[in-house]
């Protein structure tokens, strides 16, 4: 028995289902002493939990607890949220204090460290 084309187009319509990604986020946490880190995560909440346990968090934090966010903004997509801490963390520290006393919006921040979102 042969399938109906009309059968056909609706398996079709099954497997091109999309898979929603988790939206991209860009942080910056402060130290015990007054350092600030930037990173990128899809949860900002569990990253921290990470750099507070020290197994899975970045090496740098260790032993620098209490640890603070201090900005978080969610990005979208991982390129661009990868292109923003590569800016973020070449800024001087003046820069990201700044930044992060304005709590810049994502397009502010966009337009700040100029980096375009590309499609």
């Amino acid at each position: 028995m042969v399938p109906r084309p009309d059968a056909r187009r609706k398996e079709r319509a099954d497997m091109s289902k999309v898979v929603k990604t988790p939206a991209w986020h860009v942080y910056v946490v402060r130290t015990r002493d007054g350092a600030l880190y930037t990173g990128v995560t899809t949860d900002v909440a569990r990253r921290i939990a990470e750099h507070r346990a020290g197994g899975r968090g970045a090496r740098y934090l260790r032993g620098r607890e209490p640890l603070e966010i201090v900005y978080r903004r969610r990005l979208g997509e991982r390129g661009l949220a990868l292109r923003v801490e590569w800016r973020l963390k070449r800024r001087p520290r003046a820069d990201k204090l700044e930044i992060v006393a304005s709590r810049l919006s994502r397009r502010a921040l966009l337009r700040r460290l100029e980096v375009t979102e590309q499609r």
